[in-house]
């Protein structure tokens, strides 16, 4: 079961019919007003969140899936009944009712046009130097640092000479000290000495250790964010020709989390992001541009985007260049993908229910179907305190709780 929903959750879904109806709901949507959850939609449009969930049910990945997880339940809930239960539609069993605000997170994500960026998986090459540039004295203690081979008292005795080095005023040594207290191993990590000494590489103008600094001041310790400063030094970066800064500013200043929102603003950085041809920019333009977003719409202009990144083993791209030569016309980037991020979504939601299993074999059941199933004991004559001898079936232990 965790295989096939991390299945769902790496897919990508191409399922028209969920799409229009899903772009259905979301023009309903504009007319309710209030809270945009399930509990609280008039019952035509619950109707319509139902028929999607069990439209999405009907995708292979998610029957199966589905029909994994409760033949798991019957074999728990039907171990003192003969009565075989039937499988009820997806869109009505309970506990998967967080589908259903699945659903309208993504009504109101193509109701709103939002931009999303898919980039989960990609490689952040953003802190990466060129060896060139070190100094001997720190290349050499860097590749004692990070072989693992070598006996751990050397290692230290090389990390204790790097802070000696950072000390002298080397860039790089403070750079590299700055990771070894970020992400630990041999340092006890600790974030201010990661910032500190990040912040004096970065005033070196070592482009890596300002978008290293920046990402620190963006993150969400509460011991180092300041969301002001990291901007700044990811700006630094970009100026610096960093291409994974210019494009993480192209993100902010889309989305406005840290800064206020300029479309604009963010085609400049993620063209200049894409002069070093990273897929993942050159599929974000194609998005941009099939939109309008801070451009003029161009459909010709995303297309080439997109063949660009799917050349290079885009996925999400080579997906929207089949959908455009398909279709021939513009269609909504939110409403081609919204199949997809609900199955995301499921595949989550799937694996955060599957039963878990103890070290012993023996499958976990919660607290509150252990008592429904202790009422079930009492209602077929056994006593409440009637202790059976322990039976098991294919590594469920029932009986004794």
């Amino acid at each position: 079961m965790l295989e096939l929903s991390q299945q769902m959750s790496e897919s990508v879904c191409e399922h028209p019919q969920a799409e229009q109806m899903i772009l259905n709901l979301a023009r309903r949507l504009g007319e309710v007003k209030g809270k945009k959850s399930y509990g609280y939609l008039p019952k035509a449009l619950k109707k319509q969140v139902d028929e999607i969930v069990d439209q999405m049910e009907r995708l292979p990945v998610v029957n199966e899936c589905y029909q994994k997880w409760w033949d798991l339940q019957c074999r728990v809930s039907d171990f003192y009944s003969e009565k075989k239960r039937q499988r009820p539609p997806l869109s009505q069993q309970k506990e998967f009712r967080a589908i259903k605000n699945a659903v309208l997170q993504e009504a109101e994500r193509i109701r709103q046009n939002q931009i999303s960026f898919e980039d989960r998986d990609m490689e952040d090459g953003g802190d990466w130097v060129d060896d060139r540039e070190l100094t001997w004295a720190c290349w050499e203690l860097r590749g004692t640092i990070e072989n693992e081979e070598l006996p751990l008292a050397e290692r230290d005795a090389a990390a204790a000479k790097m802070e000696q080095l950072a000390q002298t005023g080397d860039a790089y040594a403070q750079y590299f000290l700055g990771l070894l207290y970020r992400d630990g191993g041999l340092l006890v990590p600790d974030t201010a000495k990661a910032k500190h000494w990040l912040e004096q590489a970065a005033k070196q103008e070592v482009h890596a250790a300002q978008y290293a600094l920046s990402r620190l001041l963006l993150s969400d310790d509460p011991d180092v964010r300041d969301p002001d400063e990291g901007i700044h030094w990811m700006k630094a970066a970009a100026k610096n020709g960093n291409d994974y800064a210019a494009y993480t500013l192209g993100k902010e200043y889309l989305s406005g989390k840290h800064v206020v929102k300029n479309s604009g603003t963010a085609m400049e950085y993620l063209h200049q992001a894409a002069q070093a041809d990273n897929p993942w920019v050159q599929y974000l333009l194609g998005k941009l541009y099939l939109l309008g977003e801070g451009v003029e719409q161009n459909e010709d202009s995303a297309y080439e985007w997109f063949q660009a990144a799917a050349e290079q083993g885009h996925t999400y791209a080579q997906f929207f260049v089949d959908r455009m030569e398909q279709q021939g016309q513009l269609v909504s980037p939110s409403l081609l993908l919204s199949a997809t991020r609900l199955l995301h979504h499921m595949g989550n939601i799937f694996r955060d229910n599957a039963p878990t299993v103890s070290t012993s074999g023996s499958m976990h059941i919660d607290r509150k179907r252990l008592q429904k199933l202790r009422v079930k004991k009492i209602a077929l004559g056994h006593k409440p305190d009637d202790h059976e001898e322990e039976q098991n079936m294919g590594g469920m232990t029932m009986g004794r709780w």
